[in-house]
């Protein structure tokens, strides 16, 4: 006994590929930091933040009932640079104490004093970010609790373990015995006259970065829309349909010769037909219809391979285009097809030649789709009876004995009501049906005994039997008749440019009175997806700007934060634009989630100026300090982030072209966020400083003496 179709090992793949690249990004942080500190002692120490932060994840993971499955693995992964930008900010600081001098012990009280604020406001703010984005509802609400959730409980043990078990570790086992002064290298030197120069010009500093904000909008709105990007399965599902009329020995020849033509592929490794399935996948057990087919077509692993999935299906669709009369389809993964749209109205012959002519015209005009197929049922072959009511009123027989008549010749009675064959240990029901051969003859359906008031007559009597051709389904939308227009995205086209051509077309844009086009399937999940991005964005911010006030006791100050968020935008979109990437589902929680950790780079700023200045330092030597002193730790972090989420970024693996948009999407955003933020935020300081002051000198007399 051999296992012919399974969904279980492109998710056993899909968990190897992922520990494997979660591995990969944890070695490349702690290279970073290893290159960064030159310290093997600090290293160790902030690379310990890894372990420490994702087990006991595991361990909540397991009592809030969340498996380890595509996104929940995909945060721990994507979160691996993230663990260690805590325990870095406060090695880097304890390191730069010690050599200013001060012995381990004393550095680590003074420097985790110092930096308690800044280290405690960046997690908060992934937190705040995600926890409520996290209890969204619909579809795209699933895939952001399990991300978001796994995210935030990660960064919080990761806070602990920077706030408890860092400056325990730095205390007791760093060393500097030659407590060597800090240098000022050239690109430092350069730093620090470019910030002199935006703090001089800081209107002109903030206009450049609302054009550069204003940028990345027309760069984002250029960018394709897709639900999801593509993935290989290692696992096709193919469906054929063949002419209304076709029988069961048909479907059978038609599929053997398809199986046939697979065979000879390298790139298959087992067929399995289900002929007559009603099942998406071919797993139904429910009837279905004989002229229909699942051909279920597994892969070899996608190593092995020298084409993809979608290249595969690609050259079988001009395999199976010299196959005559027969419908053909490659399903989604989830049985249905990758495009979808649905026609509905109140009328259903103006609902079928809307649908017939727009399916003509995207079958000529739109290149990216493939199979282009209408759902409008065709007619097909059948025997009508149309009782004439007079005649059967006058002899006392009903539609409904007319109807019971012709049901039980065509396939018998129900089973309450026919006779039993009782065996040992049960009862087999006897099923009594017309001869298949009699079934078509009108004369012997004529000649069908119904019992009437006077004894029985012939069903010719009451009613007229004619051939005829009809659909056999009828299908509702909303209680409207429905047709969908299904068809095969050509190559990594994304979902939202092929709607966008559709929609474009004469056909669409000119429908009969009353018929209308609704999103379904991946496009109506596309659609929930986009329409909740905005929300979620906005909630997130909220929140983040509530938690930020909270902690620095300001309202101001916080708003300089929250300004770092679009200047990340620029470069998310340009790298998701040169990688030839759509934002989708994957790009838009790499979009929340850079949010949530991008502010990093402006709380390490601001909370090392706002003390300063606190101190009695000049605001802008206070400034130009604190992008002296907080250079490093915000370039290492974003360094550590960058490089454990390089493998994801690459999508190598199972499941690697889910976890490559939101990974590019997060690189290129930090970089540019990381640039932007240390010339432009502390530009912003001051405008947001004065105008506190001026707020404060205007509501002064509004508000009571405080007690120092």
């Amino acid at each position: 006994m051999s296992e012919i179709d399974s969904t279980v090992r492109y998710t056993k793949a899909d968990y190897r590929a992922t520990m494997q690249t979660l591995t990969e990004g944890a070695i490349l942080a702690v290279v970073v930091v290893l290159i960064f500190l030159r310290d093997l002692r600090a290293t160790a120490i902030s690379v310990l933040a890894i372990p420490l932060s994702i087990l006991p994840t595991f361990w909540v993971m397991d009592l809030i009932g969340f498996s380890l499955n595509a996104v929940s693995l995909l945060a721990i992964t994507l979160v691996t640079g993230i663990l260690v930008d805590d325990a870095i900010v406060e090695i880097e600081n304890i390191v730069r104490h010690i050599r200013m001098g001060k012995s381990p012990y004393r550095a680590a009280l003074q420097a985790a004093d110092e930096i308690g604020l800044a280290v405690v406001a960046t997690t908060m703010t992934i937190v705040a970010m995600f926890v409520p984005v996290s209890f969204m509802g619909g579809i795209a609400g699933q895939y952001f609790k399990q991300f978001g959730l796994t995210v935030a409980v990660a960064v919080m043990f990761s806070l602990l373990v920077a706030r408890l078990i860092t400056p325990l570790l730095a205390a007791y086992l760093l060393r500097d015995p030659e407590h060597h002064a800090e240098g000022q290298g050239s690109i430092m030197r350069h730093y620090v006259r470019v910030l002199e120069w935006s703090l001089r010009h800081r209107f002109v500093t903030l206009a450049l970065a609302a054009l550069v904000f204003l940028g990345s909008l027309v760069v984002a709105g250029s960018l394709s829309h897709g639900f999801l990007p593509t993935n290989d399965l290692s696992r096709s599902v193919l469906q054929i349909e063949l002419p209304p009329g076709s029988t069961i020995a048909d479907t059978a020849a038609t599929t053997d010769r398809i199986t046939a033509l697979l065979d000879k592929r390298p790139e298959v490794r087992s067929v399995y037909v289900t002929g007559g399935a009603a099942g998406a996948n071919g797993l139904s057990v429910t009837a279905g219809d004989v002229r229909k087919a699942t051909i279920i077509v597994g892969l070899v692993a996608r190593s092995d391979r020298s084409h993809d999935q979608k290249a595969f299906e690609h050259d079988m669709r001009a395999t199976l285009s010299t196959i005559p009369d027969i419908r053909y389809s490659f399903g989604n993964g989830g049985g249905g097809r990758e495009f979808t749209l649905i026609l509905s109205g109140p009328d259903g012959a103006a609902v079928e030649q809307a649908a017939l002519a727009l399916e003509r015209d995207a079958r000529q005009n739109v290149s990216v789709l493939a199979n282009v197929v209408s759902t409008v049922a065709l007619a097909r072959p059948e025997i009508r009876i149309l009782p004439r009511l007079e005649e059967a009123a006058d002899l006392g027989i009903s539609g409904t004995q007319i109807a019971e008549v012709a049901r039980i010749a065509m396939i018998g009675d129900i089973s309450a009501h026919l006779a039993k064959f009782s065996a040992i240990d049960r009862q087999v029901p006897i099923r009594v049906q017309l001869d298949e051969r009699a079934r078509g003859d009108l004369s012997t359906l004529d000649m069908l005994r119904i019992k009437a008031k006077t004894g029985t007559v012939p069903l010719a009597t009451v009613a007229d039997v004619a051939f005829g051709e009809g659909p056999t389904t009828i299908e509702r939308y909303d209680g409207r008749r429905r047709v969908a227009i299904e068809a095969d995205l050509v190559g990594n086209t994304p979902l939202g440019e092929a709607i966008g051509q559709v929609m474009a077309l004469p056909s669409a844009r000119n429908l009969p009175a009353g018929v209308t086009i609704a999103r379904f399937g991946d496009s109506e999940i596309m659609e929930e997806v986009f329409s909740s991005f905005s929300l979620a964005i906005a909630a997130g911010v909220l929140m983040v700007l509530a938690v930020l006030v909270l902690l620095f006791a300001d309202a101001m100050h916080p708003i300089t934060i929250i300004f770092s968020m679009p200047l990340s935008i620029g470069g998310a979109v340009l790298a998701l634009l040169l990688t030839g990437n759509a934002i989708n589902l994957s790009a838009i929680i790499g979009f929340l989630m850079l949010m949530g950790i991008v502010t990093k780079n402006a709380i390490l700023l601001v909370d090392f100026a706002i003390t300063e200045v606190a101190s009695g330092v000049e605001r802008t030597k206070a400034l130009i300090e604190a992008g002296r002193k907080r250079a490093q730790p915000v370039i290492m972090t974003t360094a550590a982030m960058t490089a454990g989420m390089v493998p994801s970024a690459l999508g190598l693996g199972e499941g690697g072209a889910f976890r490559s948009p939101m990974a590019i999407a997060l690189i290129g955003g930090l970089l540019a966020s990381t640039f932007l933020s240390l010339v432009v935020v502390p530009a912003a300081f001051t405008v947001m400083d004065d105008a506190g002051r001026m707020l404060g000198r205007k509501l002064s007399r509004f508000i009571g003496p405080k007690d120092e």
